[in-house]
């Protein structure tokens, strides 16, 4: 009774579908809070993210503003601006890329008429349609029922609060309220136990793992860098890939076998991170990130094709800190190089940077889809396993540098540009 009261409160998280009329029409709003914030100014991956969750984004409106208002986030004068265009563009939804105080999003709903969902409860019901094992639905469902907790108060608006005489607690919204936060709460409780039993036997497999002295890979990037086609490439698998945000939410782990170091080691993929991941998400998919915490080594798939490479590599630093995988050795490896034109193609597959003084990470450019600089990734997974891939000093990268944007000669040491000369 418990648990199926938790998941009829749990519902979605954001825009209501009509199967009969197809991707819900929603209006996407992004805020300018100033220095220190993060903000999208083309609300690009806001609509990526949209589109995924089976939304079709209509309109973009940007707002800037000191600090956000208490009551409606954007102020009266911005929301009556978004409420015009949601009825001139017939509107069904309003998503924002930040966070939404449970006050917030009430407010907005009865001011422009129509849902209003926050990036938080996108991502979360994204993850909810792609979980596939029993683990991951468990994770999905812990995170959103923290999330939904918080937002009872917006689900019973419509019973109305009664006061009575002494010893009388309030009305039948108010009753309703604390029986589905209590509810809520132990769901929680039995969902936390049930992935409590899924971390021990994740450490049972470790532990086997350690025993029998297996070299540990994980793949780690952010969301759509390509990693399932680059797991895909490098152990001949059918893991699923796709060209869309949090394609695969669940670990694959395959053995492959390094010619170059004559052994077999595991090579994992993991969920992609994300710009202002929700921490609740981190802390509920703990056990799936707990396959990137205990590996000997990490390839960071980046996107080389993307204008955002550099915001996005700092993002997953600061994921990997958040889980305490910042020590973990890493090798940056730059994907998608049949996306890149001729003036940006690498002088050198493989090269290595400098992302702290006397802290040297490898890198290596690749193409999943055509297969070029594989033999070269390949090649340095080998003599990371060996020990002669990573100096001492890039055992404890430090996390969130720039990488730089030129390649650094072997023999002298000195940086060379990156790409070839366009007039070359």
């Amino acid at each position: 009774m418990t648990a199926t009261r938790a998941r009829e409160l749990l519902g979605s998280s954001t825009i209501g579908h009509d199967s009969l009329a197809g991707a819900t029409r929603v209006v996407l709003v992004g805020v300018d809070l100033g220095p220190g914030s993060s903000f999208d100014a083309t609300l690009d991956e806001l609509a990526l993210l949209a589109a995924s969750a089976g939304d079709e984004p209509v309109a973009r409106v940007i707002a800037r503003r000191k600090a956000p208002d208490a009551a409606l986030f954007v102020g009266s004068g911005k929301a009556d601006e978004i409420k015009a265009i949601v009825l001139s563009e017939q509107a069904r939804g309003v998503i924002f890329d930040q966070a939404l105080s449970p006050a917030q999003q009430r407010n907005l709903e009865q001011h422009l008429g129509v849902a209003v969902a926050d990036r938080t409860a996108l991502i979360l019901d994204i993850f909810a349609a792609r979980a596939q094992s029993h683990e991951g639905k468990l994770q999905v469902e812990l995170a959103r029922l923290q999330y939904q907790a918080t937002r009872l108060v917006r689900r019973w608006s419509h019973l109305e609060r009664q006061t009575g005489g002494i010893g009388l607690r309030g009305g039948p919204g108010e009753a309703q309220i604390e029986l589905d936060r209590r509810m809520i709460g132990e769901r929680i409780k039995t969902v936390k136990a049930r992935l409590e039993k899924v971390k021990r036997q994740h450490q049972t497999q470790r532990r086997a793992r350690e025993r029998s002295g297996t070299f540990r890979v994980s793949l780690v990037g952010y969301t759509n860098a390509g990693k399932s086609t680059l797991f895909n490439a490098l152990v001949k698998a059918r893991a699923y890939a796709a060209d869309q945000l949090f394609a695969t939410l669940d670990t694959t782990t395959r053995s492959l076998w390094l010619q170059e170091a004559g052994r077999q080691v595991s090579l994992s993929d993991t969920v992609g991170f994300i710009r202002d991941l929700p921490h609740k998400l981190v802390e509920a998919f703990r056990a799936t990130l707990q396959e990137a915490t205990d590996a000997d080594l990490l390839l960071h798939v980046i996107d080389a094709s993307s204008p955002l490479a550099a915001e996005q590599i700092e993002e997953v630093e600061s994921v990997l800190a958040e889980i305490g995988a910042e020590r973990i050795p890493q090798v940056l490896v730059f994907n998608k190089l049949d996306l890149l034109g001729e003036e940006q193609t690498p002088r050198a597959l493989r090269d290595a940077v400098e992302r702290a003084p006397g802290v040297r990470t490898p890198r290596v450019f690749v193409s999943a889809r055509d297969g070029r600089g594989l033999d070269q990734l390949r090649a340095v997974i080998a003599e990371c396993v060996v020990g002669d891939g990573l100096n001492a000093s890039a055992v404890s990268p430090y996390p969130a540098l720039p990488v730089s944007s030129g390649r650094v000669d072997a023999a002298s040491g000195a940086e060379e540009p990156l790409y070839r000369d366009k007039q070359a």
